[in-house]
Parts: C-alpha cells; sequence; structure tokens
C-alpha cells in the first residue's frame, strides 16, 4: 500500500498551466525564457499559499530543461528534469532564511554560487523568507546579488516585501502574487475531489474556498480535513460543522428580524447561536461582514466584489432588497462600535444584545442629532407594542418632547423649559401648558425606554394636552441616571467625558447645574443637552427637571495679603523663621 501524501504536497503544480489564479505572472515568466531574456534577480512577494515556491522551482526547473515543449513547459523526460523530480539535482539549491539568516550563512551561500553548474546552464538559489534575514546578512549578501557570476540566478521568496531593504528591492525584478479568488479555489478544489474519488457540493467547497482566505495550501489542507471527517462525501452540512464556521442562514434570519423589527426573535436566534459554542466576538464580525456583502450584493456594479459564485451572489441580492442602503451604512457603523467596545465591555452579552435590539429599531432618522449627544448609535423604542388597556387614573401617556437649545456663545448657558423651543420633528406633540386640564381616562401605551427624541413618524398623534408629571425625586437618583445615560452612549466620547466630570449640583427645586471646564465643552453640551433633559426626565418622571450650563472661569481668593501681611503670618506660623528674624534684626515691614 503507498503511503498517503497530503493534497497540499501531491497537487503541488509542477507546471506552469498547473499554478492556480497567477495566469499573467507565469505567462511573463515564461516569455522571459523563450526570449531568453533572464534576469538575474527576481523577487516573489506575496501572503501565504499564492504559489511562490512553486513558481519559483518551476522557473528554474523550465530553464535548465533541454528539450522544452512548443507552450514553453519543461519536458520532463530530459535528464535535467528528472534529477529535479528526483529532488536529486545540483543546480538548484533551497535555502530557508529563516533559519539561516546570518552573516555566515550569506558568506557560506556566496562560495557556493561561485561554483559552476555540472549539467545545463544555470545554477538557481531560491531564498525562501528572505525578509527574515539580518541587516548585516542583507550587506553580506549585496554585492554577490548585484554582480553574480554568469551561471547563477536569485529568487527571492517573501510574505513582507517592506521588511527588505531598498538595496536589495532596487536590484530584483520584482513580480507581486495575486490572493487566490474563491471562484479559481472552488475550480481546483473540484478537479483535487475528482481525483481523488470524494463526492463534494459545490456550497461546501466555496465554504473551504473562504476559510482558506486566498491561500490554496490552506485550501487544500482543509479539503483534506473535512474530507477524513465525512468520509469522502462532503457535504455544505458536514463542511460547517467541522469547520465550526457559522451557517449563513442565521444572519438571514437575523436580517427578517430587523426588517420586521422583532426584537425577541432576534435575541433568540443570537441564543442559538452562543448555544453552539460560538463566540460571541466572532458572530459580532460575522454579521458585519454578511451586511458587507449584502451592501456590496445590492448593486449591479460592485456585485463582483463579493466572492462567491453566481447562485451566492443571487441569494445574497434578494436579501439584500429588503434593506434600505442606510439602514446597511448604520447597521455596519453600529457593528463596528460593538466590536471595538467588546473587549472593554464588562458584560459583553448585553453589549451585543442591545446592538441587535438598536438594529431591530432601524435607528433615529436624525443621524446629526443621534451624533451629537448619541455617538452614532440608535435610539431604543419600546420593545414590544403598545397593549391598550383602560385606566381609571390616568398617567401621563409619553415622554415630554425634547426640548433644545440654540449653541451657546457665552460664558454661561442655561436649558429650562421657559427659554428651551419645540423642535421641528415634534409637530405631532400637543403643545404643554403649565395649566393643563386633568386628562381623561384613556388608552395609554407604556413608558418607552427612550434615549433620544422621538421622530414625527413614530409619535402617537395627540388630541389633548399631556399631564406635566412632577415626581419627587433624590439627589441620588439624579446622579444614578446622570452615570446610566454615560453608560448606555460610550460612542459619544466628548459628551460623555463632561458628563463624567461634572454631575450636576441642585440650584433650588428642579433646578440643577453643571460646571463645565471650558467654553468648547460648553458648546458641545449645549447642543446634546436637550436629549439628555429629555432622558433625564424620563427616568426620574419630572417634567420640571431642568440643567443650567456654566463654564468655571475660577473665583478671586476671598483674602488677599501684601508682603507684611504675608510676612507676619509666616512669623506666627514658623517659630524657626521667628528665630531668624530675631537673630539678625529684622524688621517685619
Amino acid at each position: 500500500m503507498d503511503n498517503y501524501i497530503v493534497s497540499a504536497r501531491k497537487y503541488r503544480p509542477s507546471t506552469f498551466a498547473s499554478v492556480v489564479g497567477q495566469q499573467a505572472l507565469t505567462a511573463t515568466l515564461k516569455n522571459a525564457i523563450a526570449t531568453d531574456r533572464l534576469a538575474h534577480a527576481y523577487l516573489f512577494c506575496g501572503s501565504r499559499g499564492v504559489g511562490k515556491t512553486s513558481c519559483a522551482r518551476i522557473f528554474a526547473k523550465t530553464i535548465n530543461c533541454t528539450n522544452r515543449t512548443p507552450d514553453g513547459e519543461a519536458c520532463n523526460e530530459c535528464d535535467s528534469c528528472r534529477e529535479f523530480n528526483q529532488n536529486r539535482s545540483f543546480n538548484i539549491i533551497e535555502l530557508d532564511a529563516a533559519s539561516n539568516n546570518g552573516v555566515d550563512d550569506m558568506r557560506s551561500l556566496t562560495e557556493q554560487v561561485m561554483v559552476p553548474p555540472t549539467e545545463g546552464r544555470y545554477r538557481v538559489f531560491i531564498v525562501d523568507e528572505v525578509h527574515m534575514l539580518s541587516t548585516q546578512a542583507f550587506n553580506a549578501f549585496l554585492k554577490t546579488l548585484e554582480e553574480p557570476p554568469a551561471h547563477a540566478i536569485f529568487i527571492l521568496a517573501t510574505t513582507e516585501k517592506h521588511k527588505i531593504i531598498p538595496t536589495i528591492l532596487s536590484r530584483c525584478q520584482i513580480f507581486d502574487f495575486n490572493r487566490i479568488t474563491v471562484a479559481d479555489m472552488v475550480e481546483h478544489l473540484a478537479y483535487v475531489a475528482r481525483s481523488e474519488g470524494v463526492k463534494a457540493e459545490t456550497a461546501a467547497l466555496g465554504v473551504i474556498a473562504r476559510k482558506a482566505d486566498g491561500a490554496m495550501r490552506d485550501a487544500l489542507s482543509i479539503f483534506d480535513q473535512v474530507a477524513a471527517s465525512s468520509r469522502g462525501d462532503i457535504t455544505y452540512r458536514s463542511t460547517i460543522e467541522n469547520l465550526n464556521v457559522l451557517d449563513h442562514s442565521y444572519y438571514s434570519r437575523l436580517i427578517d428580524c430587523f426588517a420586521a423589527g422583532d426584537v425577541a426573535q432576534s435575541l433568540l436566534v443570537y441564543k442559538e447561536v452562543r448555544d453552539k459554542g460560538f463566540d460571541s466576538q466572532f458572530f459580532v464580525n460575522g454579521l458585519a461582514q454578511y451586511v458587507r456583502d449584502l451592501m456590496v450584493a445590492a448593486d449591479p456594479a460592485t456585485r463582483l466584489l463579493l466572492e462567491a459564485d453566481e447562485q451566492v451572489r443571487d441569494e445574497m441580492a434578494a436579501v439584500a432588497s429588503k434593506c434600505t442602503p442606510q439602514f446597511i451604512y448604520n447597521a455596519l457603523d453600529l457593528l463596528n462600535d460593538a466590536d471595538l467596545n467588546y473587549r472593554q465591555s464588562s458584560n459583553k452579552q448585553l453589549l451585543v444584545e442591545l446592538t441587535l435590539i438598536k438594529l431591530c429599531q432601524r435607528f433615529s432618522p436624525s443621524p446629526e442629532k443621534s451624533a451629537a449627544a448619541g455617538g452614532g448609535g440608535g435610539r431604543l423604542k419600546a420593545l414590544a407594542p403598545a397593549a391598550a388597556a383602560p385606566v381609571a387614573n390616568s398617567a401621563p401617556a409619553a415622554a415630554p418632547v425634547a426640548e433644545s437649545v440654540q449653541p451657546a456663545r457665552t460664558a454661561s448657558a442655561r436649558v429650562s423649559p421657559a427659554m428651551a423651543p419645540k423642535p421641528a420633528v415634534a409637530h405631532s406633540a400637543a403643545p404643554q401648558t403649565a395649566s393643563a386640564a386633568p386628562a381623561s381616562p384613556r388608552r395609554v401605551a407604556p413608558p418607552s425606554l427612550s434615549l433620544h427624541a422621538q421622530p414625527a413618524a413614530a409619535a402617537a398623534p395627540a388630541a389633548a394636552p399631556k399631564e406635566k408629571r412632577t415626581a419627587p425625586y433624590t439627589a441620588d437618583a439624579v446622579e444614578n441616571f446622570w452615570r446610566s445615560y454615560i453608560q448606555q452612549n460610550p460612542g459619544a466620547r466628548i459628551v460623555c467625558a463632561s458628563m463624567a466630570a461634572s454631575v450636576p449640583a441642585q440650584i433650588e427645586g428642579d433646578r440643577w447645574l453643571m460646571t463645565l471646564a471650558s467654553a468648547a465643552q460648553l458648546e458641545v453640551m449645549t447642543e446634546a443637552m436637550p436629549i439628555v433633559i429629555d432622558y433625564m426626565r424620563s427616568r426620574l418622571m419630572n417634567d420640571n427637571f431642568s440643567v443650567e450650563l456654566r463654564v468655571d472661569e475660577g473665583e478671586p481668593s476671598p483674602e488677599v495679603w501684601n508682603r507684611s501681611e504675608l510676612l507676619s503670618h509666616m512669623a506666627d506660623d514658623s517659630e524657626n523663621f521667628r528665630e531668624f528674624v530675631k537673630e539678625f534684626k529684622l524688621t517685619l515691614d
């Protein structure tokens, strides 16, 4: 029985035609060989698994072939080709720079360069991971690379071109290898499956190709793993289970939840994901990638940016048709914020659930105002539809309309019900009056979880004036809700930093004072304060709560001493100073 050889080795390219995804580059190398226009040094750059070393070996084999085929490939029949295929050719020397990166190693290589080939025309030196050479080794290698013997050709391979010194780069012909596309990988994996007698679904091969992230070697290794676990029958289901990949059906279901505003179902889908053992940050990143794919699939002009087959592109386009562009852009921004805040969050599950709730509720239609106060997030509406129920003693039905103020240009600004104009978005709300008549019993909605002012489209039409809420509250409650707002809006860094540094102090009654450190803070807080006040009133259940803003410009000292008074004070306070004055017979005038 023959020994098993992994697919990454067994199907390693042996001709230019068998190199996957690098057609333009291999055509250039073949033309250079055909016209005998060979450089003395080449630099092959690209990410892992794209064929750099394989192309270097094929190139070295082909230039020494004595009987090349009409299409420029090595014949595999001459003595040079047979020696190469049996790994006993003295004309091809491979060096791993990761483990041979010193000056002595480069001197040894220089000595080998001087030895001419026994057969063929060229000796080819392949230096892999050349960026690992030390600076001294690079300098020792520089002279040989610049003026090698006529029989020597160097091929340097690296994944990090930026680490190679410019003097080396200037002496090489540079070839940049492309990342291998998903379509090319799927095609090659299908060929390997047919050659190995393995049944494989195209969708399963697509999952393997996307998991490999542009590296053909990784794709072949994953293919072997899945083929072994599925006993030669690679299905989509077995592939995602074996690779621990989250099925896109979960993301598609979440998009349906977002479109319907179904908060409860979206949280249940997230629970299913966690029960399967997936990390929450992995889930957030996967959802962000899915939404990004929806963005490019929605427009036929950008659909080619989606690395998938045509069937998957059509399916993604169908899902994308359920979403508006504004929703997709806001969703990407919100998911990116969730990813950035994930490590700092003490309750990671709550962070993800809050993100899903905001996605379900489609964000505030006033992004500029939300950005000023909430850092780009969306408002939180009621989690369930309002349940109609008769109320005997009617309470206020909804949060009051948010009040706004113009940006202040002075050292002090005040935000209070008397001077704050009503925003333009609140046309559907009835005006508030101090002498509102008691409301008759009516059906009311439960209190909203609003962090931002309700838009006109979402506000329920009201025929009667709203009662002002005047519930009593304590200073501790003010501080608790003040800090609660900061925790719920981490993206608004300037606003939250200002609020954290200055908790309001009570002036009298429902009037409170927030002291700021600069005029810049005053301008930011003046713009954000209407939404903050709306949030505080909704939590305190008191519509008379107001906050005045003031810049702390410092106050003069209550007492100013002249020089004589200062010296007298020092004498009273220090016995040593008194003895010093007495010894030298000084006066304190």
